[in-house]
């Protein structure tokens, strides 16, 4: 039978634990400084909730805490927030918030807006096409509806050549 130190953490069968066993602010000594080993304190603390929080979340919602905190932030502007705000808001990449905002939209969580509610100018490509087109039109403002609207107020006629119109997607 071996003395055990009373100071050291064991098992509950009396068998000392092993550093890897032991938290962070358990390798502490008392020579270090009190901020630091409160400090230390504080992680090991923060780390055990948020592995708690993580499997709860995980075990009772089926979800994790990165699409929590995306949908807590969303609770709380009802109006919606831009992909780079929100990006800021969690603290995270363009990339991050692009590929939670795809799985929420799949599971029916959050709904994406339009880009026609939220139209960014394509400078760009209206530079690149001088000299080539003299009008266009985003097919998805309605065509039919915005043309004759335009027709009207310039007071000119248009042929539409319906085989001519390049179909994509906007990115």
């Amino acid at each position: 039978m071996s003395l055990q130190n009373p100071t050291e953490p064991s098992l509950p069968n009396g068998q000392a634990l092993a550093d890897e066993h032991l938290g962070l602010e358990a390798r502490s000594q008392e020579s270090d400084h009190l901020d630091l080993r409160i400090w230390l304190r504080l992680l090991a603390c923060s780390t055990q909730i948020e592995q708690l929080i993580r499997q709860q979340l995980r075990v009772r919602f089926a979800s994790t805490l990165p699409r929590f905190d995306y949908l807590a932030q969303l609770e709380r502007h009802p109006n919606g927030l831009r992909m780079n705000v929100l990006s800021r808001y969690l603290m995270v990449t363009g990339g991050n918030v692009t590929g939670l905002t795809d799985q929420l939209v799949r599971d029916g969580l959050v709904l994406a807006r339009a880009r026609l509610e939220t139209p960014t100018p394509r400078v760009a490509l209206g530079l690149a096409l001088r000299g080539v087109a003299s009008a266009a039109i985003d097919l998805s403002d309605g065509l039919i509806g915005d043309l004759g609207h335009i027709l009207e107020q310039s007071q000119v006629g248009a042929t539409v050549q319906v085989d001519g119109l390049v179909q994509t997607i906007a990115c």
